[in-house]
């Protein structure tokens, strides 16, 4: 495994404001100009559409930070666009040419995929000030966003389901693979980053790697035939695990103590092998409407008050050195000798060439 020191330096992996903003009273001569490289100081412009995550994230940013954002700026219009984040970059691609979102907030290997694209805007600690906040093993590669959280990426177990059949506690990727697993498991189409992950670990456990993914793709024709489908959204990850249809998933460590604060008996573990982070990077869309705004925003979630919140309510480890209450932090640590360096250049560039195989090779295994 590689070092901790090294995690997250390739593109803000995993490739999780106002503080010194100044006044925004004065606008620059250039506020509100589309992409503009107007200081935080000046005038936010009326409206502001961020892009990210559906279920627990979009609840936390409309009920919470979007109101304290308000009371500070209460003239901005806040809308959010929520959607898987291969989707939303799909959708700032489509949309190069007159830029309808602002902000994203999506993981690290899709925001890098939107970086060798052209998508996002350079980001500076003179316009967002908090980003001097944000440790160097957080970096995202030339600026182009900056990690606002992350969380680990492992293996979630129902350990009462697991208790009463009799069945394996995960220690290994590989165990996956098994066959008490069939009918038991619920795993993400590669199209999301919980099922991609998880492809990436299996070829990393069986001797590959992100730039071998020969040995991964094939523990994933086995798995596929212990599952009547892949799931399609991280939605019906977790409706699969609530409604108990699904013993085991693969997906974060924040996701799994979410559920197991709605009730479900999870345990969370990261296989010997290790895991990769995922850190979810803010950018601001390349000719974005309010850039202003978007800077102001971004600053706004690298605030205590927010990173808090994203480890109270989501248990995203927070990026920036906060002090969290001791149950809290003794909650969310894990142990970062474990950790894997995904080359997230190589996952961005490769996604597109995994997929069309997954679709060929994996999809038609499903259930036989």
């Amino acid at each position: 495994m590689k070092k901790w020191g090294t995690l997250l330096s390739v593109a803000a992996l995993c490739s999780s404001l106002l503080a010194g903003c100044g006044s925004a009273s004065k606008p620059a001569d250039n506020a509100g100009a589309a992409g503009g490289t107007a200081p935080a100081n000046t005038a936010p412009e009326k409206q502001l559409v961020i892009a990210g995550n559906g279920a627990t994230v979009e609840q936390l940013m409309k009920d919470e930070i979007f109101k304290k954002f308000n009371q500070k700026y209460p003239d901005v219009k806040l809308t959010y666009v929520s959607g898987v984040s291969t989707e939303i970059v799909a959708k700032v691609k489509a949309q190069k040419a007159s830029p309808q979102i602002d902000v994203t907030v999506i993981e690290g290997g899709e925001q890098e995929g939107g970086r060798v694209e052209g998508l996002w805007d350079t980001l500076s600690d003179k316009d967002i000030p908090n980003m001097k906040k944000v440790g160097s093993e957080l970096k995202v590669k030339d600026n182009s966003g900056v990690a606002v959280n992350f969380t680990p990426m492992g293996i979630s177990y129902n350990a009462e389901i697991v208790k009463a059949k009799g069945l394996p506690v995960p220690q290994s990727w590989n165990d996956l693979a098994k066959p008490e697993m069939k009918g038991n498991l619920s795993i993400a189409e590669i199209s999301s980053n919980f099922g991609r992950s998880a492809l990436i670990m299996l070829a990393y456990a069986n001797g590959g790697s992100e730039k071998n993914m020969d040995p991964g793709f094939e523990k994933l024709k086995t798995i596929a035939g212990y599952m009547p489908t892949f799931a399609k959204t991280s939605a019906q990850l977790q409706q699969d695990m609530q409604n108990k249809t699904a013993a085991y998933t693969t997906w974060t460590m924040a996701r799994s103590l979410v559920q197991k604060d709605a009730g479900l008996n999870l345990e969370f573990v990261i296989p010997k092998e290790g895991a990769n982070l995922v850190p979810n990077v803010a950018t601001i869309v390349k000719g974005a409407k309010s850039p202003n705004a978007a800077k102001l925003f971004i600053d706004f979630l690298l605030t205590d008050e927010v990173q808090t919140l994203y480890g109270s309510k989501l248990y995203y480890n927070p990026a920036v050195n906060v002090k969290l209450p001791d149950d809290l932090a003794k909650k969310l640590s894990f142990d970062r000798s474990k950790v894997v360096n995904f080359d997230l250049e190589v996952v961005g560039q490769k996604t597109p060439e995994w997929l069309d195989r997954f679709n060929k090779e994996v999809a038609p295994k499903v259930g036989k």
